[in-house]
């Protein structure tokens, strides 16, 4: 029974008169009044934009068409694997492509394109866009490999490549992560950051899917890690909980509104350990095999081989 409706004696359920007639009525003003204020004043007959639901699904279905035996059904078996996996992708592609085709038709429609011609140009981008998409998910499952074995050998509570995969809200992360930023690289920041964000509820692990991570990457525990969208990691780089690469300051144009996409976010070289609650801000470069302590407040790049603490940084010179 819907947990909504509460019954009121054997089976009749609670009804109210909530005047919900003048609070429709409102709420249709409301959305004018907005629409107008937007410039949005065409009716759609259709979904305007994609679904977050759809999209929770089509990565779930992604997710164990990428790791059958692990994320797929209970009931697989070796061999009906391959068939499952064809499968999955078949279904999620498909679902995956009309979600595109909605973010497509958005976009010309913000940039004053005509309905036919939107809906003729979207149709066609989208199955360019989902080929391509197809196509490198054998790459990513290796990435995504990489994700796990250094998960695996970075922390001595895992016992095992499988729990780590099963259990660490950091790989999670990654999966999406790399799922949506092939989307995002494909012209989709919508679809991409909806991604971003169903993994952001899921594991409080913040990363925009215009970042971009290299082979390796372990986030242990996770909780509270921010990565911003132009920041660059390389290989084998180990961030603990409550880590920010985040940006110093925001560039305006000359209106005075922020300029979009400006590199402002750290570069973090191959194999550097980042510990809990590390704040580093700006477009610095954090150097290969450096670590960087716990609770630092960087916003100036240190070299290759750098050993940071709160006590390096306060002894050091203006």
């Amino acid at each position: 029974m819907n947990d909504l409706v509460r019954p009121f004696g054997p089976s009749q359920p609670v009804v109210h008169d909530w005047h919900l007639d003048s609070v429709v009525s409102a709420l249709h003003a409301a959305r004018a009044d907005w629409r107008q204020s937007q410039g949005r004043l065409r009716d759609f007959s259709t979904r305007e934009f994609p679904s977050r639901a759809a999209l929770r699904d089509i990565v779930a279905t992604l997710a164990a068409a990428l790791f059958p035996m692990r994320l797929g059904p209970p009931g697989l078996r070796d061999s009906s694997e391959d068939f499952f996996v064809g499968h999955s992708l078949a279904v999620a592609l498909d679902a995956l492509a009309a979600q595109v085709v909605l973010e497509l038709r958005y976009s010309a429609r913000l940039n004053g394109l005509s309905a036919d011609d939107s809906e003729a140009q979207s149709v066609a981008h989208s199955i360019s866009i989902i080929q391509q998409f197809a196509a490198a998910l054998p790459d990513q499952r290796r990435l995504l490999d990489a994700d796990i074995t250094a998960a695996w050998q970075g922390d001595p509570a895992a016992r095992s490549v499988d729990e780590v995969l099963l259990c660490y809200p950091g790989i999670n992360a990654i999966l999406h992560h790399r799922l949506a930023h092939l989307l995002y690289r494909a012209g989709l920041p919508l679809i991409a950051r909806m991604i971003a964000e169903i993994a952001h509820g899921e594991t409080g692990i913040d990363i925009h899917p215009g970042a971009q991570i290299g082979a390796g990457f372990f986030i242990d525990h996770g909780t509270g890690v921010v990565i911003g969208e132009t920041a660059v990691i390389g290989e084998r780089v180990r961030l603990y909980q409550a880590v920010t690469l985040g940006a110093k300051r925001f560039e305006q144009g000359e209106d005075g509104s922020l300029l979009k996409g400006q590199p402002r976010h750290p570069i973090v070289e191959d194999d550097v350990v980042i510990y809990a609650g590390a704040t580093v801000l700006g477009r610095i470069t954090i150097g290969r095999g450096s670590s960087i302590g716990g609770n630092v407040w960087l916003t100036r790049s240190v070299p290759s081989g750098s050993q940071i603490t709160q006590a390096s940084l306060q002894a050091a010179p203006p």
